[in-house]
């Protein structure tokens, strides 16, 4: 066994060598990380300006596009870094920094998903009481609780993770995964394993199983009601429905991954899938609630060409 306070850093093998095609690359996703940033910081000043946003379903996308600025910032520094390096190595606190943001960052993301579906539920099943049940002040208190759940049940996890020492330090990713992480231990208690079992039951679990109850019951209603208002319905949910689609498939090849031997795929495969997710789903989302809802496309609009 090798001394394991020898792994001082990690390696992120799955660049390979890209050659003088890095500095193309590094480019592309420069120009790619403003736009996400970009795009999603005006969603943000645009719900807070416009005073017509401040219902909770508009707040609660602020926090959504908030917390894609963060995914994308956990993930585009670190990238365009390796980008241009030889080695690409990265050191234990910083590979343990992205670990901790890509989980608490993903887990408010589910539970935010998890606020909006429910947020769709009482505007639709309940609409007489929907001021009772959802106030500007009520959703403060979830936002302020999805953070403080995510980033708590987080911690828990990698309490049991920070102890670790490795015996090896290849990752064959672009970014510092957790599971591959783990299984570069020279050894793994049950502690840790039950630990990283309990925050995949706390924040995808238990939010997956949520959504799914509370979508089942809005399409429940919407087969009992008028046209017009099943079309408002699927104006509203649809959103929400395309990105936890696209969350759950990226999910799924996650988990198989990681847990299975899948070096048949194509390196360059393996890689795409590996990062779409914090590629394509941060410029998606405002794009998909920018242009879809007709009420954040028109304040939009009067934002960014109407100003005098």
């Amino acid at each position: 066994m090798e001394n394991s306070t020898e792994v001082v850093s990690f390696v992120l093998s799955a660049y390979g060598n890209i050659g003088n095609f890095k500095y193309l690359y590094f480019s592309i996703l420069l120009l790619w990380y403003i736009s996400v940033c970009v795009s999603n910081t005006i969603l943000v000043v645009v719900i807070y300006m416009d005073r017509g946003l401040h219902e909770p379903m508009y707040l609660l996308l602020g926090n959504l596009f908030m917390n894609e600025i963060c995914v994308s910032t956990s993930l585009y520094p670190l990238l365009l870094s390796q980008m241009l390096s030889d080695t690409h190595e990265v050191t234990l606190p910083w590979c343990f920094l992205q670990m901790c943001c890509f989980s608490i960052f993903g887990c408010v993301q589910l539970c935010n998903f998890t606020a909006m579906a429910y947020d769709r539920y009482v505007c639709i099943c309940h609409p007489l009481q929907y001021n009772v049940f959802m106030s500007n002040e009520k959703v403060g208190k979830i936002v302020l609780l999805v953070w403080i759940y995510s980033f708590t049940s987080y911690m828990f996890s990698f309490s049991f993770i920070l102890p670790l020492k490795f015996c090896g330090n290849v990752i064959d990713k672009v970014f510092c995964d957790q599971q591959l992480v783990i299984k570069l231990a020279c050894s793994v208690s049950a502690l840790t394993s039950i630990s990283d079992l309990f925050f995949g039951f706390m924040c995808v679990v238990i939010p997956s199983s949520l959504i799914s109850f509370t979508y089942i019951k809005i399409f429940w209603v919407c087969l009992n009601v008028s046209k017009e208002s099943k079309q408002k319905a699927i104006t509203t949910c649809t959103p929400q429905i395309v990105s936890l689609a696209n969350i759950f498939v990226y999910a799924t090849f996650l988990f198989v991954a990681s847990r299975l031997d899948i070096h048949y795929f194509p390196n360059k495969l393996r890689v795409i899938l590996s990062i779409y997710i914090h590629l394509l789903h941060p410029m998606i989302t405002p794009f998909m609630y920018g242009l879809y809802l007709p009420k954040i496309r028109q304040s939009c609009k009067r934002f960014l060409f109407d100003r005098k």
